[in-house]
């Protein structure tokens, strides 16, 4: 996942940096509400882990405007206020979770994949990921306005990495994901597949988007 982390906390942010690192997530970080605000509007991100104590606009405040302009990623809210007062305050004010400090590190990363499961569940017919454009509904893809033919397993394999954009995705969660645990057919089938890909969305239109992580897998760059 690509995180948006919000926290003026040095020790908080320098935790979740490291932990979140080591389980495979990018992230930017935000100290304060205005640079909050103008990062979640401008950037791509699958979530948003905002404190509610941070220099103005606040957590809340950050919350509010950027559901009001229409930008409905998923946020998590840290706050050491813990009623069913504040969290209710939280809630109505948009944020999809509430999480209370001290909390677990544990407990994030599994709020965090929940967040993300009932994201994509609600989902757009529509993803998009720069100028590559799919549309679910109809079966279609297209980049910078260019229709883009693809067959039935190379669109799962890009729908599954617009879906985790800037997540290094592993060739055994490929295979489990696109494929199946059952498959038994060549090993390097998503090697052979992300060619394909590259050679219809990427290189048409002289971009590289599709980035090999060596010794690990791919990444589509968000």
């Amino acid at each position: 996942m690509h995180l948006l982390v919000v926290d003026d906390e040095p020790k908080v942010v320098g935790l979740l940096k490291r932990a979140l690192e080591r389980g495979g997530h990018t992230l930017e970080v935000a100290t304060n509400g205005l640079d909050a605000l103008e990062l979640a509007s401008k950037g791509s991100f699958d979530a948003l882990i905002l404190d509610v104590m941070i220099p103005p606009p606040d957590g809340l405040q950050v919350c509010r405007k950027l559901r009001d302009q229409g930008i409905w990623t998923p946020v998590l809210l840290l706050t050491g206020r813990g009623t069913v007062e504040d969290r209710v305050i939280g809630l109505d004010a948009g944020a999809d979770d509430y999480l209370p400090k001290p909390f677990s590190l544990h407990e994030l990363t599994a709020r965090l994949r929940a967040l993300m499961r009932r994201s994509e569940h609600a989902a757009s017919d529509v993803v998009q990921v720069g100028d590559l454009v799919m549309d679910l509904a109809a079966h279609r893809v297209s980049r910078a306005g260019q229709t883009v033919e693809l067959t039935p397993k190379e669109f799962d394999l890009l729908e599954f990495f617009m879906r985790r954009r800037g997540e290094v995705l592993t060739r055994t969660a490929i295979l489990d994901h696109v494929w199946d645990f059952a498959y038994d057919g060549a090993s390097n089938v998503v090697d052979v597949y992300v060619r394909y890909l590259r050679a219809k969305v990427d290189r048409p239109f002289g971009v590289s988007s599709i980035e090999t992580v060596r010794g690990v897998g791919y990444r589509l760059k968000p």
